[in-house]
């Protein structure tokens, strides 16, 4: 009884959704169910007299619900087997294409790490480059520091050459100076 209680409020349910919605025009099937009903009423609010109408009526509708129920068993069986056969196929595709998405994912993560593998050792000859040039600049600038020493000390000694060959070429003088009086003063 609450399996019909629950369908009614649902078909309640949605005839207020129904009823929601603009009015149209019936479509052709409920046209046709709408002249079987009114067909089956008129057939029930006028019964025949007679008892072999009833008995073929009576016979015409088992044979009715029997073949009903044997097209619905055929239907029922063939959506069983057509379900079944459909989830195989299904299941059988979906492991294909597992399979196809797993190989697709190694081969991925084998690239993956093949790149990582190939950027840590970018990135390990980019520090040893850098390490490298830091050390040369080091290295280098040592060495300007000591080519500029050397050449500060060589410029001083260079003043220091220009006064001596001055003070060398003084005294030359005045030594030639000297002798020449000497020599005066020896005659």
């Amino acid at each position: 009884m609450s399996s019909l209680y629950t369908r009614s409020k649902e078909y309640t349910r949605s005839r207020k959704a129904q009823s929601d919605s603009p009015p149209s025009s019936p479509s052709p099937i409920a046209k046709t169910l709408r002249h079987e009903r009114l067909s089956r009423l008129e057939a029930a609010t006028n019964p025949t007299t007679s008892d072999s109408s009833y008995s073929d009526r009576a016979s015409s509708r088992s044979s009715a619900y029997s073949r009903r129920e044997n097209r619905l068993a055929a239907l029922s069986s063939r959506a069983e087997e057509e379900s079944n056969r459909d989830y195989k196929k299904l299941y059988e595709s979906a492991l294909s294409e597992n399979q196809k998405l797993k190989s697709k994912l190694q081969e991925a993560q084998l690239e993956l790490a093949d790149i990582k593998a190939k950027l840590e050792k970018a990135a390990q000859q980019k520090q040893e480059k850098t390490s490298d040039r830091s050390s040369m600049l080091e290295m280098e600038k040592r060495e300007k520091r000591a080519l500029e020493r050397k050449l500060s000390e060589m410029e001083e000694e260079m003043k220091i050459l220009t006064e001596l060959k001055s003070d060398n070429q003084r005294l030359k003088d005045e030594n030639g100076a000297l002798i020449r009086v000497i020599s005066k003063l020896s005659k």
